[in-house]
């Protein structure tokens, strides 16, 4: 079963831009590079374009799982601290 993984986050409207440049250059394909992983992209509010969505594709839980163990997570996880990133939220999906 596809799992959706929607992770809701927003940045001081100063860095958007770089995060958002950062994000498609490094977070993105080390996602994308996970077992498990379907498909990543990253997409930016248009009405308040500091907020970002990350939406990811997985096959399962158990390699959403290895994910978040994964260097590649923690990678990501100090690219949001270093660009001021406020709360994230993360939701999982599943087709109804």
């Amino acid at each position: 079963m596809t799992i959706v993984r929607l992770l809701h986050v927003d940045y001081p409207p100063e860095k958007a831009d770089e995060a958002a440049r950062r994000w498609k250059e490094m977070c993105g394909p080390l996602i994308r590079r996970q077992p498990g992983c379907l498909a990543e992209r990253l997409l930016r509010g248009q009405d308040v374009p500091h907020e970002f969505v990350s939406y990811s594709e997985w096959d399962g839980e158990d390699s959403i799982r290895r994910y978040l163990e994964s260097g590649a997570y923690h990678q990501i996880r100090e690219h949001h601290r270093s660009m001021g990133g406020g709360h994230v939220t993360v939701r999982l999906y599943v087709e109804a």
